[in-house]
């Protein structure tokens, strides 16, 4: 690990927008989480307030409370929120600034990058602390363009898309890789957001950090990279966004250019608009249609994992029921049952996959 890190939240921990903090309270094995500060929910668990289940991480009301009351001073605070477009807003940057002031080096994942601020690069430089910015993706003569070599690449690849943004396709790819592990199937995950990252996958992209002509080079580098350096029996590719969301259409490089011949897609049954542009009245496309759009891309949905968000236990189950007796296909229940039912799943893909 790179250390202990608080998480800063602004109020959003609660939020769909505190997804960074989500994932990382969930788990990351790149830093080790201390705390969270969040002033609505001080005071609590922060895994008791994401999803009922106590994780022994303390949230505080101010990044002052929480150097007061941590028994040591973290290494790095840790920004936890996506804004509206990536930016650093004044709250953030005055605690990013406190926190550099009282010795903690940043990490930043939104779009605007903090070492670009004057006055917290300035105070940085002043105390010898580090700014990280995880979007930031260093000089372009080291990136890379597509080859094609990914396409004959004999490890089976399955991509965990969605339906829309901010539904749990990261988490889903993480559980998906630690229960295959665990039942002995060697899985590998390809991150491709800044959250991966922090998480610590070892291998991935941040995908909407990159200039468009290097994404699915800087893609197929990563999958060729993993295969040639670990040999797993599959790989998982954390999906962005959904093929037909109009603010950010994505998904089809991971079919067209990583070569994924499978697909867990992640939906929200209760969700009718995507996520942000209820009030325009975007719709998402039925299900059904996104399974064939996937299969005419050339790929098979394998099956299917649902955010509950919004509904009861009940109606989760009456529409994880439903839609398993119409698509055919399992229909699995990450956040409230784990995705083990899978493994069984992969596994026959991956021996299809094999003797094709």
């Amino acid at each position: 690990m790179d250390g202990t890190a608080l998480v800063l939240c602004g109020g959003s921990y609660a939020e769909v927008t505190g997804k960074t903090a989500h994932g990382l309270v969930r788990g990351t094995d790149r830093y080790r989480i201390v705390g969270v500060v969040d002033a609505p929910t001080a005071g609590r668990d922060a895994g008791e307030v994401l999803d009922g289940r106590p994780r022994g991480i303390p949230i505080f009301a101010s990044l002052s409370e929480a150097l007061a009351k941590l028994p040591a001073k973290p290494d790095f605070a840790v920004v936890g929120v996506a804004t509206h477009g990536g930016h650093l807003t004044p709250e953030i940057k005055a605690v990013l600034l406190e926190a550099v002031e009282r010795g903690l080096s940043i990490v930043n994942g939104l779009h605007e990058f903090a070492a670009e601020d004057l006055e917290i690069a300035a105070a940085a430089k002043r105390l010898g602390v580090s700014i990280i910015d995880v979007r930031n993706p260093g000089p372009k003569r080291g990136l890379h363009f597509w080859t094609g070599e990914v396409l004959a690449l004999p490890t089976p690849r399955v991509a965990v898309l969605g339906t829309d943004c901010a539904l749990g396709k990261r988490t889903t790819t993480r559980m998906l890789a630690e229960a295959c592990r665990r039942s002995g199937v060697r899985a590998e995950w390809i991150a491709t957001g800044q959250t991966g990252w922090l998480q610590g996958a070892r291998f991935g992209i941040v995908l909407d950090a990159l200039p468009n002509d290097f994404v699915t080079g800087e893609l197929e580098h990563a999958i060729v990279s993993c295969a040639k350096e670990l040999s797993p029996d599959v790989i998982l590719i954390e999906g962005q966004s959904a093929l037909r969301n109009p603010s950010g259409p994505c998904g089809s490089e991971l079919i067209l250019s990583a070569g994924a011949k499978g697909v867990v897609l992640q939906h929200a049954p209760a969700r009718r608009f995507f996520e942000g542009f209820e009030s325009q009245e975007l719709v998402i496309p039925p299900i059904e249609e996104e399974i064939e759009l996937l299969r005419l891309l050339g790929a098979r949905t394998l099956a299917l994992a649902l955010n509950g968000r919004g509904m009861t236990a009940e109606g989760l189950e009456a529409s994880r029921a439903g839609l398993e007796r119409s698509l055919g296909i399992p229909v699995v229940l990450p956040l409230e049952e784990g995705v083990e039912r899978l493994v069984p799943v992969l596994a026959d893909f991956i021996a299809r996959e094999r003797a094709a």
